[in-house]
Order: C-alpha cells, then sequence, then structure tokens
C-alpha cells in the first residue's frame, strides 16, 4: 500500500470514528462538519480507486 492510500484511509478512520463522538455527544454542528469530511474523503478515494471498506476494518 502507498502513503498516499494509507494516509487516505487513516483519514477515513479518523473521521469515521470523530463522526461516531460527535454523534454520541449531540454536537448537531460537529456531526454535521465531520459528515461532509467522511464525504470528501470517501469521494476522492473513488477518484483514485482506493477501496474504502479496509477503512472500516
Amino acid at each position: 500500500m502507498d502513503a498516499f492510500t494509507a494516509g487516505l484511509l487513516q483519514r477515513i478512520r479518523t473521521t469515521e470514528s470523530d463522526l461516531t463522538k460527535a454523534r454520541e455527544t449531540g454536537d448537531d454542528f460537529l456531526a454535521d462538519v465531520e459528515q461532509g469530511e467522511l464525504d470528501d474523503l470517501r469521494r476522492l478515494a473513488a477518484e483514485h480507486g482506493v477501496e474504502i471498506s479496509a477503512a472500516s476494518v
């Protein structure tokens, strides 16, 4: 796995975790921000052929 792919998958994992925490604490604004970031990261992964299911492991 190259550095780009590894970094992207790590950012996805981190953002998923941050999104979960924001939802659990009821921080709707932060949840919206994290969801937007996650959507952007998933789009970037798709554009570069990165399999994102590996990020959720």
